[in-house]
Parts: C-alpha cells; structure tokens; sequence
C-alpha cells in the first residue's frame, strides 16, 4: 500500500529508534548522489541537513516531548527553487540572471513551518527558469528526468521536488503551483499533489510568490495522509493580503459513508483528452458510485470560459511579474532564456487595462465557481491529456511566447481553473498506463474545502491504491 512506502512511515520509524534522524539524512545523501542523472536537485548543501539530523537527535534525548509532537520528526526534505526562501538553501528560481544574488539567510514563515515539522530541508529543487514551464530543463543544466521512465518530462515547474519525491531521495519535497505546478508534476510522476485554496498558506514575509493570487504553496507527497498531515500542519493563520478562507475544520462528514455529489467532467472542449485517461476519470467515477456516492455530469460549457480567463490571467499577470523582476535593471537580461527574455518583452508592452481586465475577470471566474459548488460537494476532472511527453516538448530556446503557453494548455488543459478561482485541487494516480505511468485525475473543492477533497482522496487511494516503484531512503524494508 501507498501508506507504507511515505513520510510517515519514514516519521514512525525514526519514532521507534528503527533508524535515526542521522541515518535518515545519511541515506538520502547517498540517493541524492546515486540518482544524480535524475537532474532533480540543484544545490545540496549536506552540512544543513546533517546539523540539523544531530539538532533533532539531541532533543529526542533531552527533550523527547517535543520531538515526540513534531510530525515529521527526522525526515528529510527538499525545497523548491521557487517560492518561499529557506535559510541556509541560496535560491536562483531556475535562473542565470539570480544565481548567487540570494545567500538563502532568512527563513520565510512557510519555511519555519516546515522546519517545525521535524522536516530537514538539506537542498533544493531543480525548476524552469522563473517557473515558465511544464516541464523542468532550463538551457544549460542536464534536465529533470522522470524516474519512471527517464526519456519522459517529471513535469514543471515543482518537476525536481517530483523527481526526487518518486525516486526516493526524499518522501516529501516543498512545491508551489501557479498554473498546475504541484498538480503536474505529481501526475506525471505518480504522486499526491495538493494545490490549497487561495490565502491559506503563509507568503510572509515578502510574498515573492503571490503572483496577483494566483499562486500556492505546498509539497508533493507519496500519500495522502503525508499531503493531510502536511496541510494542517502548515495551513492557517496565513496574514495574507487576501482573506483567509474558513477552513472546514472536521473530516468527519467527508470521512463518513455520507453520499457526496460529486460532478463529473470528461470532455475538454477544443483540448483532446487521450482514451486512457478519459477512461481514467470514468474509471473513477465508476468506483466513487459505487461507494455510494452520486455522480452527476458537468458539461465542459459551464467552465469553458473560467478556463480561458485562467490561461490570459497567467499569460499577463506571469509576463508583467517578470517585467516588474527586471524594472530596477539590476539584473542581467543577457543571461536569461530566450522564452524568458520574450515575456519580459510582452509584460513591458502591456498596457495596464489589460493587465487589470484579467484581474477582473478572474474575480468574476471565482464568483461563478461557487455557483457551480451550489450544485456538486466536488468535481472530478482530467488532470492531464495525454501521458508525460519526451524531453524537449516544452523548449525555451524561442520567443513564441503564446505558442509555448499553448503547449502547456493541451498537456494540462484545466490546471489554471484552480489558479484562477483560488479553489484547492487535488491531482492523485488512480491506475497505470500499458507504459506503467500514472493515470492521474483531478478533483475540485470550493474555497476552505481541502480537506473534503483529502478526505474524497483517501477513498480513491484505498480503492485504487498507487505501488510507488522506489523505496524511501533510510527506510528500513
């Protein structure tokens, strides 16, 4: 079962003295180096994680109580090269133009809440440069490659954390999501990836993530249980600069036998889902009823236009963040991508009304989002089109900006409904391919409802449960 290969287990064997928070640390540096081809991590900084290993070793001797309510106590971890800092970790977000500006010297507050966890960050994650892709191969680094099959893309833009979460050189990896980056990689790679609601997650101290409300941050995980445990853990209490949604504090009723309707979308519209995948979803849905819940069809028409706000909302709010990063002209613009370098042309030459028109309209797409949960608990939709492509099927060495969000789109084609409407989503393996890769779907909840759909994910995991194909490292067998 998927429960006994995560972070948990990891967690409980360390609570045992099965093996030690060192030992734990020990055994993902060496799968860090032995799965170095993997291109998933791209700075390792062993001395942090080691420090931290014998920090959290001396209070399980003389403070075993408070060891004891870390959850996470002993596990190793990774951060993303995105989103919020980590002491000790330098960040680049994927990029020439920042490498060896930033000396990782402050914790953001997400950051002290994973290290509360008893979480041991001791590196970070390879991404695209700025986090413009679907797929994780900046120009001039050996590209993130899926464990499952290395020939294929882990996806983008949390595709290291992803790699490194599959492979076993970490349970559980820190990953933001503005467009689908937690919920594309974990597809592409056989894992949980929650995206929270909007505003539940902490951004302080300089919310260098927040990309007009679009973005989101958690972790990609072997489990759902490690994704619900991580969640309340870190949620809450964000002092953001959006209200804070009323997180459904009980699991019971989603826990519960109680028939739930659940709306079910298959077709895509103008996007072409692969046979596999849409047989996926029916699948699922198929299981779900038959545990007694009730399924009622959602035509693509009544999201069709939220999810062409999403794809102009993060056209114009990613280009005019990049124009904003560059304003200051202390960066270098010759060392970014070209792709990169062509948004930055874009975002300068908008015009404020549009940029302000897509922030309307997204307030809008969230209005009618609720409407459409007046109806259903949850949506279950495709997560992904078509399995993960080959390396090289996103490149960045060209300044088509429009045709490369396009690619993105047909991979993934209602990744930024989530975005734009601020509601959590959930992207789970329900099956594999002839291939042997995941056949992952998605799942939707109204705003504070991320537990409903952890809950919603629990029963599909024991229904159809996911055999992870490498173990955890420092794992005992």
């Amino acid at each position: 079962m998927t429960t006994q290969n995560d972070a948990m287990a990891l967690a409980e064997a360390i609570a045992s003295s099965r093996v030690s928070a060192l030992e734990a640390m020990e055994a993902s540096l060496q799968a860090a180096r032995e799965h170095a081809d993997l291109g998933a991590i791209d700075v390792l900084v062993p001395e942090l994680g080691l420090a931290r290993a014998n920090a959290l070793e001396e209070e399980r001797r003389d403070n075993p109580e408070r060891f004891a309510a870390r959850p996470f106590a002993g596990v190793p971890t990774l951060a993303k090269d995105l989103g919020s800092p980590f002491a000790g970790i330098p960040g680049a977000a994927g990029s020439n133009a920042l490498r060896g500006l930033s000396d990782g010297s402050a914790d953001s507050e997400f950051a002290r809440r994973v290290r509360e966890t008893g979480l041991m960050p001791f590196g970070n994650t390879l991404v695209p440069e700025f986090g413009m892709s679907v797929s994780t191969e900046p120009l001039g680094r050996a590209p993130t490659r899926n464990p499952l099959d290395p020939t294929r893309t882990a996806g983008g833009s949390s595709g290291g954390s992803a790699s490194a979460v599959a492979s076993g050189i970490v349970a559980i990896a820190h990953a933001t999501d503005a467009g689908g980056s937690i919920r594309i990689p974990a597809a592409c790679c056989g894992l949980i990836g929650l995206k929270p609601s909007r505003g539940v997650m902490p951004g302080a101290p300089d919310f260098r993530n927040h990309l007009g409300g679009l973005a989101a941050e958690l972790a990609v995980c072997r489990s759902i249980r490690d994704a619900r445990l991580a969640f309340d853990h870190l949620a809450g209490d964000a002092r953001g600069p959006a209200p804070e949604p009323v997180i459904e504090q009980t699991w019971s009723r989603f826990a519960s036998n109680e028939p739930r309707t659940i709306g079910l979308i298959t077709d895509c519209g103008p996007y072409s889902i692969s046979t596999e995948r849409a047989d996926a979803v029916a699948s699922t849905a198929a299981l779900l009823e038959g545990a007694g819940h009730r399924i009622v069809d959602l035509p693509y028409s009544r999201i069709a236009g939220l999810v062409e706000t999403g794809r102009k909302a993060f056209d114009r709010i990613i280009c005019a963040f990049t124009a904003a990063m560059f304003a200051q002209g202390t960066l270098d613009e010759g060392k970014i991508e070209p792709l990169t370098r062509a948004a930055l042309a874009r975002g300068r030459a908008m015009q404020a009304h549009q940029l302000w028109s897509a922030l309307q309209e997204g307030v809008l797409a969230a209005h009618a989002m609720w409407q459409i949960f007046d109806e259903v608990d949850t949506v279950l939709a495709p997560m992904l089109a078509v399995a993960p492509p080959h390396l090289g099927a996103f490149p960045t060495d060209h300044d088509d900006v429009q045709a490369h969000w396009d690619r993105m789109t047909a991979f993934a084609p209602l990744a930024s409904l989530a975005n734009i409407t601020g509601v959590p989503a959930l992207s789970m393996p329900v099956g594999a391919d002839g291939d042997g890769l995941p056949l992952p779907v998605q799942l939707f909840a109204p705003m504070g409802a991320d537990r409903r759909l952890l809950s919603l994910g629990a029963t599909l995991e024991a229904l159809s449960p996911w055999t992870h194909r490498f173990p955890v490292a420092g794992l005992p067998a």
